[in-house]
């Protein structure tokens, strides 16, 4: 009973000391906006950072590939699904940025080279970080 009463007795005079404030709680929130003022825009530039390098890298792998298609046949490919449906590739290159896999330009060869597809490039309108357009990757 005696330490019942002494609880008792502690919370009656700590019973404002029980929850938080309408100042703390502003402070917590803005030590939170400030932080998210310094995240965030971190977050999307990481983000277009990662869609260029998926960007750079499915035009590698395509490029290689039609280089690889060359060598073997001695000729271009008619098209990209003829790279799919030879087994080149397992599926047409996705672009990122137009998130689609038929929006690319195609470059035929300059020379009298059989085929229609030399190289490709993205259509994605926009400049890369270093200064660049998307389509001179």
């Amino acid at each position: 009973m005696v330490i019942s009463s002494r609880l008792r007795q502690y919370f009656k005079t700590k019973r404002h000391q029980l929850g938080f404030t309408l100042i703390e709680l502003l402070v917590v929130l803005a030590i939170v906006s400030v932080l998210l003022t310094i995240a965030v825009p971190r977050y999307f530039q990481s983000v277009e950072t990662s869609k260029e390098t998926v960007l750079a890298e499915n035009l590698r792998i395509v490029r290689e590939t039609i280089d690889k298609f060359y060598g073997d046949t001695g000729r271009y490919p008619d098209s990209l699904s003829e790279l799919v449906e030879k087994k080149y590739l397992r599926d047409l290159p996705f672009d990122p940025f137009t998130e689609s896999t038929g929006t690319w330009t195609i470059l035929p060869p300059q020379s009298d080279a059989k085929g229609n597809v030399y190289d490709i490039k993205s259509t994605a309108q926009g400049i890369r970080l270093d200064g660049k357009p998307y389509g001179e990757l």
